[in-house]
């Protein structure tokens, strides 16, 4: 059997299930779960997101056939705002993550980043380095230590334009959306915790996934988004 998590399920005729699954060994694919949503095994309550699994399934073509599960040790619970930063991130390894196509580096860092939403509240800190990582896993890195056209050292009392087929660039002009030298550096050595640093850094790394999803939405942002605003102050 394969650990796994599933990132994403929906119902697929009357009893089973669709499932967009994320295993160590064979990287992202979709099951079919038949029987699953009747099944008298708690199936259906047992594939849910943030579970760790260990999954087995026959079939070599497009949809394989989910044959096992089990539970791999206890699930991550999470609530309220973290648990939409669990979607958030189960969505972003569906977008970046090729089919079938094993990244180990990226299965660990997901796990271990689950572990910190459920158990750290810095998540705005844990959303950007887990983004920063994942980008750099799939051949996206981002350049945070140089000028991007001098090759001098970032230095943390200026400020930089980031462009994101090149790198930062100082803002020489008063360009309004730039980032600081500061909050450059705090990400690429992985150290982000003052509050107007994490802020810029979020702002940034949506520029980035943002030119990197060719224009596709990310439905966890809309669906927050739209719960927040409908929430009663």
């Amino acid at each position: 059997m394969q650990s796994g998590f599933v990132l994403h399920s929906r119902a697929y005729r009357e009893s089973s299930l669709l499932l967009d699954v994320f295993t160590l060994n064979f990287g992202r694919l979709r099951l079919l779960a038949k029987g699953a949503r009747k099944s008298k095994k708690g199936l259906h309550a047992l594939l849910q997101p943030f579970v760790g699994l260990r999954l087995s399934w026959t079939g070599k073509g497009d949809l394989p056939i989910l044959t096992d599960a089990e539970a791999a040790g206890t699930g991550v619970e999470l609530s309220g705002s973290k648990l939409f930063c669990g979607f958030y991130i189960n969505e972003l390894l569906l977008h970046f993550l090729p089919s079938r196509d094993p990244h180990p580096e990226v299965f660990h860092l997901y796990r271990s980043t689950l572990d910190q939403l459920a158990t750290d509240d810095g998540v705005e800190r844990i959303l950007r380095l887990f983004e920063v990582s994942l980008l750099g896993e799939m051949g996206y890195g981002l350049s945070l230590d140089r000028d991007a056209i001098s090759g001098q050292p970032i230095d943390a009392t200026k400020r930089y334009v980031y462009r994101i087929e090149h790198g930062p660039v100082e803002n020489d002009e008063g360009i309004a959306e730039s980032v600081g030298g500061a909050t450059l550096l705090a990400l690429e050595q992985k150290t982000l915790n003052a509050p107007d640093e994490l802020q810029e850094a979020k702002r940034l790394m949506r520029q980035v996934i943002n030119y990197h999803l060719n224009g596709k939405r990310l439905k966890s942002r809309d669906f927050f988004k739209q719960v927040t605003k409908d929430r009663p102050s």
